[in-house]
């Protein structure tokens, strides 16, 4: 399937692939079924990009995501034809009963898909998300900058937005967590523009935020999304994987546009085609010669990855469930988020997954692994137990049997969240296209590429179709 690229050695293809995640993989795929020649070339010791599946337990069935988690069967139905194609299983993620919510006060029991807010404050928020939608419903997902208003909705930001407009710091601290839950980035960060197009790209706000039909949360893989990525893997040609080779110089020749691909480890690929599947600010890890044109530039220079991980504690039995919770907790105290329940029962899996996000992500990240795992124990122990249950008890939360960890910020080739968030003015300033577009021979794909389910796995691999048609049309013609 996959070999470690031979030092020093040299290759000549119709198209080297850089990046053996969702996109990469599928562009590959494309290409191969085109008939040229290819070589994918990841920077790691393993392929799957941001979907990383690990054991659950030291010993036994189970295993959780640390990376990417959700798809739908529905609005996803590329990545949802692969678990298919692939005799994966799922697990809904929608559980009925409360969530809690969680606030320096204390803690409050809500109906799961309910917000925790007064009947007055509900009526706002939907003034909100009607307002919201009305400005998605304008986004021109192929052209943004041109749509109306654009320029004005670009130079502003998702907080300075909601400020202005609503008067409110409740709505304002709601997008704020909101945008930090989606890509760890915050709404200060945000340009309005760039919020609306990942709205727009995710179907609108309710299928966003949502883990019913259609949602962006509806479904989990019960072998983990990895396999999805191993899978596609196994499909390509023997030898044609090199892994632990990370790309240190992209060359095109100006007369013929032939590439040459550099990597640390001196092994160089010759190519009629570069596919680069690498999130725009780590572009700058690799050398363009000819340099990447201005507006290429501005990407590298102004997006910006988030703070985005995950601390999974597993249990030996599923006590909130047992209580009439759903394992989701909201909270505006203490180093997570927002929590989400990440079992799968056929598997005798029980897990509980804290997200921490943004700013306080990053704060948390600055403490010893010992520290960290303790303060997000003591946050979610205390949420579990300080919350009256519906019958008056509380509950006993017993110790884990397991905790898993994973700091995508501090993994040199990811240094991030799902996604990057584009500062304001950004958008309107580098043009229409302008992260799909070629730069001559070199062809960009990724999730934050996509016009459909950007920044989910569904966008990873639409953009990886995609790249494999640019290349394979400009090559067979």
């Amino acid at each position: 399937m996959a070999s470690q690229s031979n030092i020093g050695s040299s290759k000549t293809v119709d198209v080297v692939v850089i990046g053996a995640g969702l996109s990469g993989l599928r562009a590959a795929l494309g290409v191969q079924a085109a008939g040229l020649s290819y070589a994918v070339v990841e920077a790691i010791d393993r392929v799957g990009g941001k979907t990383l599946t690990v054991p659950s337990k030291k010993s036994g069935p189970g295993v959780n995501d640390v990376g990417a988690a959700w798809i739908n069967d529905t609005t996803q139905s590329e990545i949802y034809k692969l678990v298919q194609k692939y005799g994966l299983q799922v697990e809904t993620q929608e559980i009925p009963g409360h969530d809690i919510f969680q606030s320096p006060e204390g803690c409050v029991l809500f109906k799961h898909g309910e917000l925790p807010v007064s009947e007055e404050d509900k009526a706002a928020l939907a003034q909100v998300l009607a307002h919201f939608n009305d400005l998605v419903s304008d986004v021109n997902l192929e052209d943004p900058g041109s749509g109306p208003n654009a320029k004005e909705l670009d130079s502003v930001s998702l907080q300075e937005y909601c400020i202005q407009t609503f008067q409110s710091e409740l709505i304002a601290g709601l997008f704020d967590t909101i945008i930090q839950s989606l890509i760890g980035v915050e709404a200060k960060d945000v340009s309005l523009l760039a919020f609306l197009i990942s709205l727009k790209a995710g179907t609108g706000f309710e299928a966003v935020t949502s883990d019913g039909k259609n949602g962006g949360q509806q479904l989990r893989v019960r072998q983990g999304n990895q396999t999805i990525s191993q899978n596609m893997a196994k499909e390509l040609k023997p030898g044609s994987i090199h892994l632990s080779s990370p790309v240190t110089e992209i060359k095109q020749d100006p007369a013929t546009g032939a590439c040459t691909v550099h990597t640390s480890n001196n092994t160089t690929f010759h190519a009629k085609k570069v596919i680069l599947s690498v999130a725009t600010p780590l572009y700058k890890k690799i050398t363009f010669d000819p340099p990447l044109p201005e507006y290429k530039q501005l990407l590298v220079k102004e997006n910006k990855l988030g703070y985005y991980s995950k601390i999974i504690f597993v249990f030996d039995r599923p006590f909130w469930r047992a209580a009439g919770l759903t394992g989701a907790i909201q909270s505006q105290t203490g180093p997570f988020t927002f929590t989400m329940d990440n079992s799968f029962p056929d598997d005798e899996q029980w897990s509980i997954a804290c997200f921490t996000v943004g700013r306080r992500g990053r704060e948390w990240s600055q403490l010893s692994q010992e520290e960290r795992r303790q303060t997000a124990w003591e946050q979610l122990r205390s949420a579990l137990e300080n919350t009256d249950l519906p019958s008056g008890e509380k509950i006993k939360v017993p110790e884990p049997i397991n905790v898993l960890e994973y700091e995508w910020t501090k993994q040199d080739f990811f240094l991030g969240g799902p996604e990057p968030g584009s500062p304001p003015g950004v958008i309107s300033r580098v043009g229409k296209d302008a992260v799909r577009k070629p730069f001559g021979s070199v062809h960009f794909v990724g999730t934050e590429t996509a016009l459909h389910w950007k920044g989910y796995m569904e966008g990873a691999v639409r953009s990886g179709d995609r790249g494999a048609k640019e290349v394979v049309e400009a090559l067979t013609k």
